[in-house]
């Protein structure tokens, strides 16, 4: 899975499900094909932002609206991309391509539609540098679920790890990437979303008026499960999908007056994130040896708690093996856009369900 075509330098882009903002991450390759991780930074959202991106979820808000909010989201990643640069003293020409996610708003794998905001031509031509984009339209189109695509790079940071492995990315949606142990044709992948992370947490807490995420798992730590609720979530068909398969931000939703106190709420709808989980291992080719956790999620105590209570195998997060487990995904589409550039695959049958190894994204390229 390494990339091999001299020493070249990316930098990934990753604004998530959970809209908390843009994270930004350097990934080196050598010319032995030996990835190197490089300098971040992290640019929040202020509410008026996280507010508009919200009101366009599910392509909602008319087209203008939707055209306006890409170009803010655009500008917003461009501001990012130029502080990153400046502040580490490193020249724009320096930088072979930007792996630009954008923002999903819209994501029905079923029809073939998936949708992300974001104008790579204008991020280039805002940076100086050229740009991928749109990483999923191929996979979706070709019949894939476009998702997870964090994937092949969870796999190459997990070469030199004992197998077989699970990495769980807990950001608005949770998705799972099950490793195997190496054979003739290379390791063997299988990739899928879970269910809900933190998405429905946040949507509580922020309904119950208590701020924007249950900071640190306060909620959640003071309050009790609510058993018969928690069996209604779980009462979903998505869960007996065999995978691959993937999700909408707002495929699952907090239930109409549940009755809960915010506590008990947080409690209840953070057992669910676990228990998704673990029904995930129902699907999984052999049961991990470890899950290691990346995403916002491994912030939560209480989740991590459960994910531990609900899982047959060691939790960690994955700074116990060395990885930045906030700019995964950032470095992950920069991983991607250095695939694109070789012409090698972002999604295989096992990761995204796509019938063939599939190449993705599209370049733009800045004036010179």
């Amino acid at each position: 899975m390494n990339l091999k075509n001299g020493h070249r330098t990316a930098i990934g882009l990753m604004s998530g499900t959970s809209m908390d903002g843009i994270d930004a991450a350097l990934l080196s390759v050598d010319e032995k094909g030996h990835m190197h991780q490089g300098a971040t930074l992290t640019q929040p959202y202020d509410g008026e932002t996280k507010a508009r991106i919200r009101a366009i979820l599910g392509g909602r808000g008319g087209e203008a609206e939707i055209a306006t909010v890409s170009e803010l989201l655009t500008r917003a990643h461009a501001d990012i991309v130029n502080n990153l640069v400046q502040q580490n003293n490193i020249n724009n020409y320096d930088i072979s391509i930007i792996g630009f996610h954008g923002h999903t708003i819209l994501h029905q794998p079923e029809v073939r539609r998936t949708r992300q905001i974001g104008d790579g031509a204008l991020l280039a031509a805002l940076t100086g540098i050229d740009v991928v984009d749109d990483f999923r339209s191929a996979d979706v189109a070709a019949g894939g679920q476009g998702a997870p695509l964090a994937s092949l790079y969870h796999g190459a940071l997990a070469a030199g790890l004992p197998k077989p492995l699970a990495v769980l990315n807990v950001g608005g949606v949770a998705n799972v990437t099950w490793i195997g142990k190496p054979s003739g044709d290379g390791e063997e992948m299988l990739a899928f979303d879970t269910g809900p992370g933190n998405a429905l947490i946040d949507d509580w807490v922020r309904q119950c008026g208590r701020g924007e995420m249950d900071l640190q798992g306060h909620l959640a730590l003071a309050g009790e499960v609510d058993e018969g609720g928690l069996a209604a979530l779980l009462n979903n068909v998505y869960f007996d999908l065999a995978p691959p398969k993937s999700l909408d931000r707002n495929d699952f939703t907090v239930p109409p007056k549940p009755g809960w106190s915010p506590e008990d709420g947080a409690a209840t709808l953070t057992a669910f994130t676990a228990r998704s989980v673990a029904k995930a291992m129902e699907h999984l080719p052999s049961p991990p040896e470890r899950w290691l956790v990346c995403g916002g999620g491994r912030h939560n105590p209480a989740l991590m708690t459960a994910l531990g209570a609900a899982l047959s195998a060691p939790v960690a997060p994955v700074e116990t093996v060395g990885w930045r487990g906030d700019f995964l995904e950032a470095e992950a589409f920069a991983y991607l856009a250095l695939r694109h550039l070789d012409g090698l695959p972002l999604s295989l049958p096992g990761t995204t369900g796509v019938p063939r190894p599939m190449t993705g994204g599209r370049l733009n390229r800045h004036a010179a």
